[in-house]
């Protein structure tokens, strides 16, 4: 029997009219279809995509209206398992279809699918994928010209409304796809049109500015194909600039961690051209307008108390909702992140003492605590039903209370008994042994508790003393010598070696794991050559490296704990 086509995911204005019982048959009978579509096979699948066109209309209905409404949509299950299907079956036909559907190409669905599923890595994959076989070029580079036209004529105008919606689509795309980094930065038109407009634009613009430009130059710096080259040639550019001081170029240095994340990547023979501008770069840290950069986070003290908490000025907090400034600084995050959801940012807020400074620095490095890495980062607060009547009293309750017992009494199965009562009779009391009669002598003699002799013969007979197999790694005929374990040499220095090689390993294994690969092919390409060049190890010694960090899953948190802070 053939699937029927799919219906168009509602627009917000007609979604709420339907009443909920109806929308939860709409949900059910789209995840009949997706789970449908998904179990056919390739050749089913292919076929039944060119003679209908429903999925990619409905994929695109549905991606849209997400992005615009995330806080909106609803958190049942249905709604989970509806977001989740509709990624597998973008993921399906932009990476199954030979001839893929021009409608899932487009500049705008690209740009709502970054938005709706940033914190998913399947797809970063997909759109590596899709970049490295120029399937995304002609979308990007139309958008390129519309994008560098409209930066040139904001610098011209008071207003920039447009101008918000516009960064926070290009930062949601440039977490996910570092080929759109690399295109926008082809030629100097974009990045000189993007200096031109940050000093015309507001300091929340400003902030947007920063994170744009530092995404971009990061795309330059992956280790699978660097463009080192490239980036030198704008960040000389940048810096030649009269009011370097005051530029984009020292904002993004003061307030990202942009000079030390190259000082690390870039490598021999461009190391030696960018020594000198990265020294001047240095000079432009604590020279910028915007307090972007992170401060050393102090531990919070866990509070105990079990009591309603008052706020600063002593007011009870009130429950199922948030104080107005704490709402505007939840949206002054979702404005530069909108994947977020607003729990998530305000159990961000309250790691970071409602400082969106050192939460927006800490996302734009993907630098967050392990904690706060495993949360969902797409987690909603749940809309308040009513808010219970407060009192103002500034202490609502003075009555005396107990002093606290300085040193707690010990106690044990044996309180409170006949003894401590002194109601024993002394005929139970006796000193010395209760039966005079048995000596040591008679108590060895007894052997009505001793071990059978035939269970011990038995169980020593059962026993192979070759289980335990020889190790042979380090004899002598193996090896060809014996090991020596005093090698000459310093342990601080030795430690600092791998300390940096770990890292080094470590940021490619992030960036990509298959610059680990054995073949012959990644062998001789650019990426491994660069992390031979840094580490100064070899091919089989790489190779292991990563063969280990995939089967330790425990060293893999232990890198992450030490390399991935901000």
């Amino acid at each position: 029997m053939e699937l029927p086509s799919f219906a168009p995911f509602p627009p917000p204005n007609l979604r709420k009219d339907i009443v909920p019982e109806e929308w939860e048959s709409c949900l059910h009978a789209w995840l009949l279809l997706a789970e449908g579509h998904l179990l056919l096979s390739p050749a089913a699948f292919a076929a039944k995509f060119s003679k209908d066109q429903s999925l990619s209309v409905f994929l695109c209905s549905y991606v849209d209206s997400a992005a615009l409404q995330r806080n909106s949509l609803g958190s049942t299950s249905n709604d989970h398992s509806l977001k989740r299907l509709s990624f597998l079956l973008t993921h399906r036909c932009l990476s199954e279809l030979k001839k893929k559907p021009p409608a899932l190409l487009e500049w705008q669905f690209i740009v709502s699918l970054s938005i709706l599923y940033s914190t998913w890595p399947n797809l970063r994959t997909l759109f590596q994928g899709l970049w490295r076989k120029g399937e995304l070029d002609t979308t990007f580079q139309k958008h390129k010209v519309i994008l560098v036209q409209s930066l040139e004529d904001a610098a011209k105008k008071d207003t920039h409304s447009d101008l918000n919606i516009t960064l926070t689509q290009i930062a949601a795309l440039l977490r996910v796809c570092a080929g759109y980094g690399e295109l926008l930065l082809l030629g100097s038109d974009f990045i000189d049109a993007l200096s031109t407009l940050y000093d015309h634009v507001s300091v929340p613009l400003k902030t947007k500015l920063v994170a744009v430009t530092y995404r971009c130059f990061l795309a330059l710096t992956d280790p699978l194909k660097p463009k080192f080259s490239m980036l030198l040639d704008h960040l000389f550019a940048l810096n030649s600039s009269k009011k370097q001081r005051s530029s984009l170029l020292a904002a993004v240095c003061s307030n990202t961690p942009l000079v030390r994340k190259l000082r690390q990547r870039i490598t021999r023979p461009d190391g030696v051209r960018a020594e000198k501008l990265l020294q001047q770069l240095s000079g432009f840290e604590g020279s910028g307008t915007l307090p972007l950069r992170p401060k050393r986070p102090r531990p919070l003290k866990a509070s105990k108390g079990k009591g309603k908490e008052n706020d600063e000025y002593g007011h009870g907090a009130f429950d199922g909702g948030l104080h107005v400034h704490k709402m505007g600084l939840v949206t002054q995050v979702q404005d530069l992140f909108p994947d977020l959801g607003s729990a998530f940012v305000i159990r961000l807020l309250n790691e970071y003492e409602d400082d969106t400074e050192q939460v927006t620095a800490h996302l734009l490095d993907d630098s967050l605590p392990p904690h706060l890495k495993s949360l969902d980062q797409s987690e909603n607060l749940p809309h308040p039903t009513a808010q219970p009547t407060s009192t103002n009293d500034v202490v609502p309750d003075l009555a005396p209370r107990a002093s606290p017992q300085l040193r707690p009494t010990r106690r044990n199965i044996h309180d409170n008994d006949a003894f401590d009562r002194l109601t024993i009779s002394p005929s139970q009391i006796h000193r010395g042994l209760k039966s005079s009669s048995q000596t040591a002598d008679t108590v060895l003699q007894d052997r009505s508790s001793a071990p059978n002799k035939a269970a011990i013969l038995s169980a020593l007979a059962a026993f192979d003393s070759d289980d335990d197999e020889h190790d042979d790694t380090y004899d002598v005929e193996d090896v060809g010598g014996n090991v020596d374990a005093s090698m000459p040499g310093t342990d601080e220095t030795d430690a600092n070696l791998r300390d940096k090689n770990d890292e080094a390993l470590f940021r490619a294994w992030k960036l990509g794991p298959e610059v680990f690969g054995r073949d012959a092919g990644t062998r001789r390409g650019r990426a491994r050559i660069a992390l031979r060049s840094e580490t100064g190890m070899t091919d089989e010694a790489i190779e292991g490296w990563g063969i280990m960090l995939g089967r330790d899953p425990r060293k893999l948190r232990r890198l992450e704990a030490r390399f991935e802070m901000f």
